[in-house]
């Protein structure tokens, strides 16, 4: 390794502090390890957070995708536009619910769905079919304009979800990410690589209370537990309703996340504005070590009105210029210690998405983005001179 004995920098990784290891343990010794107040008080201070009426929080990014699509009841002929660069449970989501997905182009550059993009995509819609929602992703964090794409869909009674697993506490030009001022609902994802953690776990945010009540009755198995609200009756000795009732009104899942969960959310979540700072600290240190070093990597700033926190950085590379693949940069870079991953693959190139999906089998924008992109080290437990470290690895690399 050039560095020595340097640590071996991951791609991204999760910051546990002794104040996340407390609350745990507190959560631990209390009375409730599934259900209970340590997930009420999670969801307050997230939407809190976000600025939104609502926080609903699920068992992972994907359940809280799932559930968003679930509540908008998709009909077979109904169809989402989703972005090709994302992770695939953007896609399955719709899949799940039994809609059908037109794959959106990006811009080559950010790997985000544009205006234009999107107009392309609902162009592809026929008569036959109804244009039902989009799902814009805020790749790496970078948030996507959404105004127009907000604007249409309401027009013609379409839903929006903003898919924002990779940007907590990014904002827009409007808005912060997740407070839903152009959009229905947002999820969020908690895995350990991403700007929070509670090991896995996801959230929904939203400013209607009847979609977030329905979206608490869809993770715990579709369940009514409050009288007012039944359906039926007799449940018991004549029509008496005891305090044992309930009422299955929906089929639902089991994506509840637990309070151990729940009180690692509420300690990281103290942490955020430190979260935030580090990776923005970061972040500037790689422009400012990319800007001293001739290589053949570009990195677009954040547009004018952004203010965003990056869960990746992820520039683009021209492999060929370079005269090297990416496998070998990436063995390369293993070798001084530090480590990297592609995101993503086109969802659109996907063996089962190649045969379902309504749209083109060619998307210029997301094909280049993929070829030259490389995630490289970004998590707020990475020292000050690591950027520097990586990009001196990596103009080594590339020789």
């Amino acid at each position: 390794m050039t560095d020595g004995a340097a640590a071996f920098l991951a791609y991204g990784r999760q910051s546990i502090a002794d104040s996340d290891i407390e609350a745990v343990v507190e959560a631990l010794r209390a009375d409730y390890l599934t259900t209970g107040p340590m997930v009420e008080r999670f969801e307050r201070e997230l939407a809190a957070t976000v600025g939104a009426k609502e926080a609903v929080v699920v068992s992972n990014g994907t359940a809280a995708l799932h559930l968003c699509v679930l509540t908008q009841d998709l009909k077979p002929d109904d169809v989402v536009i989703v972005p090709s660069i994302t992770f695939a449970a953007s896609a399955n989501c719709v899949a799940y619910c039994g809609a059908q997905v037109i794959f959106a182009d990006v811009d080559p550059l950010t790997g985000l769905i544009t205006d234009e993009t999107f107009d392309a995509a609902l162009s592809l819609i026929a008569p036959s079919q109804r244009f039902a929602g989009v799902i814009p992703v805020h790749y790496a964090g970078r948030p996507v304009d959404i105004r127009h794409i907000s604007a249409v869909a309401r027009d013609r009674g379409a839903f929006v979800v903003e898919d924002a697993c990779h940007a907590l506490g990014s904002k827009g030009p409007q808005n912060t990410i997740g407070a839903c001022t152009a959009s229905d609902m947002a999820n969020f994802s908690f895995h350990p690589v991403k700007t929070l953690t509670t090991g896995e776990g996801g959230a929904i945010t939203t400013n209607d209370p009847e979609l977030a009540r329905r979206l608490r009755q869809l993770r715990s198995h579709g369940i009514e537990r409050d009288p007012a609200r039944f359906e039926g009756l007799g449940y018991g000795d004549g029509d008496d309703i005891g305090p044992w009732v309930y009422e299955m009104q929906s089929l639902g899942y089991n994506y509840r996340l637990p309070d151990i969960n729940c009180a690692l959310g509420v300690a990281q979540l103290a942490r955020l504005g430190w979260f935030i700072e580090r990776r923005k600290a970061l972040v500037a240190a790689y422009q400012a070590a990319l800007a001293q070093s001739p290589l053949p990597v570009s990195w677009i700033p954040p547009a004018a009105g952004d203010d965003p926190v990056f869960h990746l950085f992820a520039p683009r590379i021209d492999f060929s210029s370079a005269g090297q693949t990416r496998t070998e940069v990436m063995a390369g870079l293993r070798e001084r210690g530090i480590g990297t991953q592609v995101h993503y693959i086109p969802v659109h190139r996907q063996p089962y998405w190649q045969t379902r999906q309504l749209s083109p089998r060619e998307l210029p924008g997301a094909d280049a983005f993929y070829r030259e992109t490389l995630s490289l080290p970004l998590y707020p437990d990475m020292a000050d001179k690591d950027p520097a470290r990586v990009v001196k690895a990596l103009k080594e690399v590339l020789g």
